[in-house]
């Protein structure tokens, strides 16, 4: 179990996968190679980031934004509000993140969390569906204790708490090394894959997905991101 039930935690999206992966100083902090017209960007921030210049990031070319919510089941991002609700004032697309902890509690039970503190869409076109955040345990065994097959199980029971919540299923955020070794469910025709690859292409895809929806690419200077797509195609996943 972990240390997560006596005292607040907040681990950013990615923080450890590149810990385990690293993230490289070259390639990784360029702009992927892509057509403007192919890829919308955007980034993701944490109660690391605190209070968020949003018309900075706007006019940056910043279109969308996920805004970590909740962690495990006893975390709630204390700048949650300020980010989330500036991101779309400003005129973002955004959703919103939930920090997996597979050993500390059900899936059902951390996505109603997730959905009661934040997690939840709507059809305002301006709203993404939550995104499910599996990486490396920040405390100690890769896995969480898991095997791929009760790993996979926990993912389902978010899954499905989530949709029967909300009507949308949750996109999900990993890493093909994580997915890879801990998971290795196939959710490719239900949830949007969101890729962590710090390089310059998105490479290998974890078990069956055929393609990526969003794309982590680097931690620099603020975690960034590109949708797989044109802006259209971004408000469509908005809308549902």
């Amino acid at each position: 179990m972990s240390s997560q039930v006596n005292e607040p935690v907040d681990h950013a999206m990615g923080s450890q996968i590149r810990k385990h992966e690293g993230e490289g100083e070259g390639e990784a902090r360029a702009v992927p190679e892509a057509s403007p017209l192919a890829t919308v960007e955007g980034i993701d921030v944490s109660g690391h980031q605190r209070n968020v210049d949003w018309p900075a990031h706007w006019n940056q070319g910043k279109r969308f934004a996920f805004v970590k919510a909740t962690e495990g089941t006893t975390y709630e991002n204390p700048y949650f509000a300020q980010q989330y609700n500036g991101s779309y004032d400003i005129g973002m697309i955004r959703g919103a993140y939930h920090f997996a902890l597979p050993d500390v509690s059900s899936g059902a039970a951390q996505a109603n969390f997730f959905v009661d503190n934040g997690g939840g869409w709507s059809p305002d076109g301006k709203t993404l569906p939550g995104a499910l955040d599996m990486e490396y345990n920040p405390y100690g065994d890769t896995c969480y204790g898991h095997s791929p097959n009760s790993m996979t199980a926990w993912i389902k029971d978010f899954s499905d708490t989530y949709f029967h919540r909300t009507g949308r299923y949750p996109v999900i955020y990993t890493s093909t090394s994580w997915w890879d070794r801990c998971a290795r469910g196939d959710f490719s025709s239900t949830s949007p894959l969101w890729i962590a690859r710090y390089a310059g292409s998105v490479g290998a895809l974890p078990y069956n997905w055929g393609f990526h929806t969003f794309w982590q690419y680097s931690s620099t200077p603020i975690d960034q991101n590109a949708f797989n797509g044109g802006y259209a195609q971004l408000q469509a996943i908005a809308r549902g």
